[in-house]
């Protein structure tokens, strides 16, 4: 079994020595370990420091594109590189490379497809207050809307198997950690978290400027992907609502007019009927918000499947070969029949 453990790096030279040294060379349950760099458009030596860090294979963006897009970049180099398994990691030294035998463990033993690594953030003294309790509500939030059992759903530190690695689509630029584990629960993959290791905080994250853009960041790809997977739950409801709500100024004002005292209720008619058209057209969008859901699942299934098909050695049609050796052995046959006769 092949482990592929990947680095994305944006200006990591220093500590990227730090990051490849820790890391395991001998699992048990598994066979070979490999490392690979993702450079997303670094420009200080990073590449450089790779090379001399003797890691097995570097992927380099040309320019940045963002984490999102370097961790997709790095699942499809790993899977055309023959990884069973595919481990991501920061390249800032956040967390401990000897917790990786633990993280690839469920993997191994087939309990799981997918494993996040759990940092304990509201245990982490590293960690402000506010940072703390920001890092539980949107665990909180990720786990409902992705229906996955989670303790750390921002945590970057995650295992993945061969099969839930050919199923990730990462469409966001900013980070893939929450839209994988809502695409997770979409797509029934198995999830579990395992407690991890981490290191001493070395430098401000990259990532986002300050708490508050890092969870503005968040909560528009949560809601993004949220409206992507479940928006005939997320319209429909809010139609339903807002239809509802008109219903009752206008039965208000045909219960006066009823009894002949509807003038000057015309405002009630003209509330409810807003709020009635507006509910109908929010159904009207969910069924389509539905329908184009159903066609991206069915894009993401060929697109599983085109994976599938590039990792398959070629086929060689031998359907010509076969009737061409037939035809040769019947001209063979034909002409030992005429020596023989003579």
């Amino acid at each position: 079994m092949k482990l592929i453990v990947q680095i994305p790096c944006y200006n990591e030279e220093k500590t990227l020595p730090d990051v490849v040294s820790d890391i395991p060379r001998s699992i048990p349950g598994i066979s070979k370990v490999e490392i690979q760099v993702i450079d997303d458009g670094s420009t200080d030596g990073t590449v450089e420091m790779a090379r001399a860090c003797g890691v097995d294979h570097i992927v380099e963006n040309g320019r940045n594109k963002g984490l999102a897009r370097s961790f997709q970049s790095g699942i499809e180099s790993a899977l055309s590189l023959g990884a069973d398994i595919i481990v991501n990691t920061d390249g800032d030294n956040q967390y401990s490379g000897s917790s990786i035998p633990d993280l690839v463990a469920p993997i191994i033993q087939r309990q799981a497809d997918i494993v996040v690594g759990d940092r304990k953030p509201g245990d982490n003294p590293e960690f402000s207050w506010l940072k703390r309790q920001l890092q539980k509500l949107g665990t909180r939030v990720v786990r409902n809307l992705s229906q996955v059992d989670v303790e750390d759903a921002v945590s970057g530190f995650r295992a993945y198997s061969r099969e839930a690695a050919y199923t990730i689509n990462v469409m966001t630029r900013f980070s893939y950690t929450t839209e994988t584990l809502i695409h997770a629960g979409q797509h029934g993959l198995s999830v579990v978290s395992v407690p991890v290791k981490t290191n001493p905080t070395t430098r401000p994250s990259r990532l986002a400027g300050s708490t508050f853009r890092f969870l503005k960041k968040q909560m528009v790809t949560i809601l993004r992907s949220y409206f992507m997977y479940r928006s005939l739950n997320a319209f429909l409801w809010a139609g339903v609502l807002m239809i509802g709500v008109g219903l009752v100024p206008v039965l208000r004002f045909l219960f006066f007019y009823a009894i002949g005292d509807g003038d000057g209720r015309v405002q009630s008619l003209v509330l409810g009927s807003m709020f009635l058209l507006a509910g109908y057209i929010t159904v009207v969008i969910a069924f389509l918000s539905d329908a184009l859901a159903t066609n991206r699942r069915l894009t993401e299934a060929v697109l599983e499947r085109v994976r599938r098909l590039e990792q398959q050695p070629p086929q060689v049609d031998t359907t010509e070969l076969r009737e061409t050796l037939q035809i040769m052995r019947r001209s063979d046959d034909k002409a030992y029949r005429a020596r023989s006769s003579k």
